[in-house]
C-alpha cells in the first residue's frame, strides 16, 4: 500500500502527531502525553456538555431525575 493511501485513512490530527513524534520517547513521557491529550479532549467534551445543558435548561434536578430513571429494555422471556 502506498504512503498516500495510508495517509488518506488518518485524520489531520493523527498525521500531525506522527510528524511531531517521529522518534521514540521514554514510556514515562508517552504516558504523560497521553494524559495531556486525554485531559484536553475531556475538557472539550465537558465544555460542550455544559453548553448543551445551558441551551436546554438542564438543572441539578434534571440530573437527579435521570439518575432515578429506569430505561432498560426488558429481556424477552424464553
Amino acid at each position: 500500500m502506498a504512503i498516500q493511501d495510508q495517509s488518506s485513512k488518518l485524520s489531520n490530527l493523527q498525521l500531525e502527531l506522527l510528524k511531531i513524534f517521529s522518534r521514540n520517547i521514554p514510556d514515562e513521557q508517552l504516558l504523560e502525553i497521553k494524559g495531556i491529550l486525554s485531559r484536553y479532549f475531556a475538557d472539550k467534551a465537558s465544555d460542550e456538555f455544559e453548553k448543551l445543558a445551558e441551551e436546554r435548561g438542564w438543572t441539578a434536578e434534571t440530573y437527579r431525575q435521570w439518575a432515578n430513571e429506569h430505561n432498560r429494555i426488558p429481556y424477552r422471556q424464553k
